[in-house]
């Protein structure tokens, strides 16, 4: 027996969400049917991949298998991307912020253009603010920013949630005096919550860096200019996440992916790669 496509997205939406339950709202289907694929999985493989007691976790194998189910589905994916609509062309207009352009952009741009090489991305990196603002007066098809997805886009999708971290360096925090910061000029959404939070527990602070270049901003914190705030997942091997008792702790960030229509395909198409890249 092989192993089929539907029970890889079942295994999928169930390691990356950590319950049956919101798999099965993700995949479409009841949570006895998540829970008899994996059933299936496993006897198929002969290896046990979940660990069943609270908190839900993934056994040893089921990490193994994870990144091998993961490459599986992607390569399905881009055969059915490829062959199914070989066709599809047209222009989408894409907005990030320089941030995540840094770390994904290169394989968007790559592996996208691969697959779908007819459809022309124009993508431009802007704080999250002007990006909004960009994308209700129309200047995007497809935007992603750091925020929760506003009531009003319909068509937007939240892609996670995770904790805020102050980054850098412990000696250079002073009770006594005001906090150094690292931060991006305003608009800005990470910029507004380091403030917030250090005026809200009390604690004075003075920019004594402001750039809108990732790059930059990263390269002042390793000089020891001062600390900024960044996305857990986001922050660099190189640069030091501060003990909570440090700072004042900060708010979670939630990051969207907005679109104004749901019938453009090639702009479905880079919605659903994003996704992709970005939940992996």
């Amino acid at each position: 027996m092989s192993i089929d496509t539907i029970t890889l997205q079942c295994f999928l939406a169930v390691a990356e969400t950590g319950s049956f339950t919101k798999a099965a709202e993700r995949v479409g289907r009841t949570q006895s049917a998540i829970s008899q694929q994996m059933a299936k999985l496993e006897y198929l493989l002969g290896k046990t991949l979940l660990s069943r007691e609270k908190p839900f976790s993934l056994t040893q194998d089921g990490e193994i298998f994870l990144g091998y189910a993961r490459q599986i589905y992607s390569l399905h994916r881009e055969v059915m991307d490829r062959f199914k609509e070989p066709d599809l062309e047209g222009e989408v207009r894409f907005g990030l912020p320089e941030s995540f352009a840094s770390i994904f952009l290169s394989d968007i741009l790559v592996e996208f253009s691969r697959i779908h090489p007819r459809i022309l991305l124009k993508i431009e990196c802007d704080l999250t603010l002007n990006l909004f603002e960009r994308f209700k007066k129309q200047e995007f098809d497809l935007v992603l920013v750091k925020m929760s997805r506003p009531e009003d886009f319909p068509n937007g999708v939240d892609v996670w949630s995770e904790p805020l971290e102050w980054v850098g360096s412990k000696g250079i925090i002073e009770q006594a005096k005001p906090v150094p910061l690292v931060l991006s000029p305003p608009p800005c959404v990470y910029r507004s919550s380091a403030i917030k939070t250090l005026e809200e527990a009390g604690r004075s602070w003075r920019l004594v860096f402001s750039s809108p270049s990732y790059a930059g901003s990263i390269a002042a914190v390793k000089a020891g200019m001062g600390v900024t705030v960044m996305p857990r997942t986001m922050i660099p091997a190189e640069l030091e996440i501060l003990d909570r008792c440090v700072l004042p702790k900060l708010n979670d960030t939630h990051v969207s992916l907005l679109k104004h229509r749901i019938d453009d395909a090639a702009i479905n198409n880079l919605e659903r790669f994003v996704l992709q890249k970005l939940k992996h």
